[in-house]
């Protein structure tokens, strides 16, 4: 019901709006003498009043949203290298950066589901296990935020920023590594905690 009462409010509002402009003696802003009077209070004159006056923008492209359209983030500077002729820049091949790093991370994530299973269906919590279960989650967490960096922050547009995450990262893994560590050689370890914390 709303749906269809809240347009023909917006409309009425702002014909009456309009037309109360076009009968009032005082003059807009921009508006100049020079129109005769009956191009004024014509419908299509009270129309066009009506969107360009009665409405805001932002209204006028959606009226069914609650705001206006804001850019959270605008766009960077925009630079062009080179000409339209010119071939897209093609990588050397190396396959430590294609094929075997495809397949590594594939074996890294094939490999979380036996070594997730494993200490808790046969029972036996053993520490080696739990170290190589430590050791996939860190590297498999580690390339996963990898490519976040190299997808999300570009080098050629933000240098700067790329090698800060970058080094964030490797200083994240590298506190992350230390801290599974202690909890490995000084705690209960992860397997047992969770064990704790599913019976608790």
């Amino acid at each position: 019901m709303a749906s269809f009462v809240r347009p023909a409010l917006l409309r009425q509002t702002g014909l009456a709006s309009a037309s109360t402009r076009a009968f009032s003696t005082k003059l807009a802003a921009g508006v100049s003498h020079s129109k005769p009077a009956a191009s004024v209070l014509s419908r299509q004159a009270v129309r066009s009043a009506f969107a360009k006056d009665a409405l805001p923008s932002s209204m006028r492209v959606a009226a069914f949203h609650a705001g206006g359209r804001q850019q959270i983030l605008p766009p960077l500077p925009q630079s062009i290298h080179g000409t339209v002729n010119d071939a897209a820049p093609v990588p050397p091949s190396d396959p430590s950066h294609g094929s075997y790093h495809w397949t590594f991370e594939r074996l890294i994530s094939a490999s979380l589901i036996p070594l997730t299973i494993a200490p808790f269906a046969s029972g036996s919590l053993n520490p080696m296990t739990d170290a190589i279960l430590c050791g996939a989650i860190l590297i498999h967490s580690h390339i996963g935020f990898e490519a976040l960096v190299i997808d999300y922050i570009p080098s050629k547009r933000l240098p700067k920023i790329r090698l800060l995450f970058w080094w964030g990262l490797r200083a994240a893994t590298v506190l992350v590594g230390v801290g599974l560590y202690e909890f490995e050689t000084n705690d209960v370890g992860v397997t047992e905690a969770i064990k704790r914390i599913w019976t608790a």
